[in-house]
């Protein structure tokens, strides 16, 4: 239950204030300007006064806070707030102080209709622009007929997808984005690995159609000895679903069902620690030639086929803060030193 939200900018400014119950007043938004935003050493994006708690995403130059101080859910306020910046995006293209200033009105009915008494309600932005928007005046039958359709797409079983949309080609597209992180010992040895996950995916389809795809998930094929013999189970540690995901499918089956929204959307994120393949092997020897200079040699050596072949690949290489001046040699791309970055950037 959220009591208030409030948007500042770096400065503390108060941008959009916004009171949802009356147990907290106006003047709370100073508190929060004073304790946590005039102070540099406040890290955690809770922090608890007295019996208020403070939930804060910075974004841009933005400060969006929720206030309660009631026994809240964390995870649900934290993702209320990424729900407002995304909603931000879908409508202004960029959600910063700029954006916020110039589009006050809209903002305020836009947090009117997504919480109501301090409760979230249907945040999906594709939904929200049938009926806030700024464009011209529809005629009255238009209203009407809209009216229904906003009702009925708000109020079913699929509030993210309207029923009548139609193609004349349907398509699908999906984009699966994973970032490695990787930390190693100074003998080369792998301390802490895992690889952060998202699938994105782009849906042009009539209707509301049934998606159905799987995973090589190690839940799913120890279940089955001969599909574990011949297939490389990967064990996912924590994952996190769109709205549209069934989610009773994915516990009993492992299979993701779901009836996508219409265009672009995130249907998943995941993280794993098993079984990590690392794309790329860095030998690094850092040699010191007397009192002011070293000598790196650096070898990017990769550990896929050779059929394949990646795109776009940067090193940061990061060098002494006294560092005046380097010559850099590579054998392929281009390298050169950036003083402001203190690090050599090889492409």
């Amino acid at each position: 239950m959220i009591s208030a939200l409030f948007i500042y900018n770096q400065k503390g400014e108060v941008l959009i204030s916004r009171l949802y119950r009356q147990d907290l007043k106006r003047s709370i938004a100073d508190t929060f300007r004073i304790q946590v935003i005039s102070t540099t050493d406040i890290r955690s994006p809770i922090i608890t006064l007295g019996s208020t708690s403070f939930f804060h995403v910075r974004h841009e130059n933005l400060y969006i806070v929720a206030v309660t101080k009631w026994n809240a859910n964390a995870a649900l306020i934290f993702e209320f707030c990424y729900r407002v910046i995304n909603i931000g995006r879908s409508y202004f293209g960029k959600f910063d102080e700029v954006a916020v200033k110039a589009n006050f009105v809209l903002i305020y009915e836009l947090l009117d209709e997504v919480l109501d008494l301090g409760y979230p309600q249907n945040s999906e932005a594709d939904t929200l622009k049938m009926y806030i928007t700024t464009e011209s005046i529809n005629s009255e039958r238009a209203i009407m007929e809209d009216s229904a359709k906003i009702t009925i797409q708000a109020t079913g079983a699929t509030s993210w997808r309207r029923s009548d949309v139609k193609y004349r080609k349907n398509e699908a597209f999906i984009d699966i984005i994973e970032s490695v992180n990787l930390l190693l010992s100074v003998q080369g040895n792998t301390l802490r690995s895992d690889v952060a996950g998202q699938i994105l995916m782009r849906a042009y389809l009539s209707g509301t159609p049934e998606c159905k795809f799987g995973l090589n998930d190690k839940v799913l094929l120890e279940k089955d000895p001969e599909r574990r013999k011949t297939s490389n189970t990967v064990e996912i540690d924590d994952c996190q679903f769109h709205q549209c995901v069934k989610l009773g499918k994915f516990d009993s089956e492992r299979t993701i069902s779901f009836i996508p929204p219409d265009g672009e959307f995130e249907l998943m994120r995941y993280r794993t620690s098993d079984n990590i393949n690392l794309p790329f092997k860095v030998h690094p020897v850092v040699t010191e030639v007397g009192k002011s200079k070293i000598e790196y040699r650096i070898l990017v050596k990769a550990n896929f086929s050779s059929k394949l072949y990646a795109n776009n690949v940067v090193l940061n290489i990061p060098t002494p803060l006294n560092t005046a001046g380097v010559t850099c040699s590579v054998p392929t791309g281009k390298a050169k030193y950036v003083p402001a970055e203190n690090s050599i950037v090889w492409k």
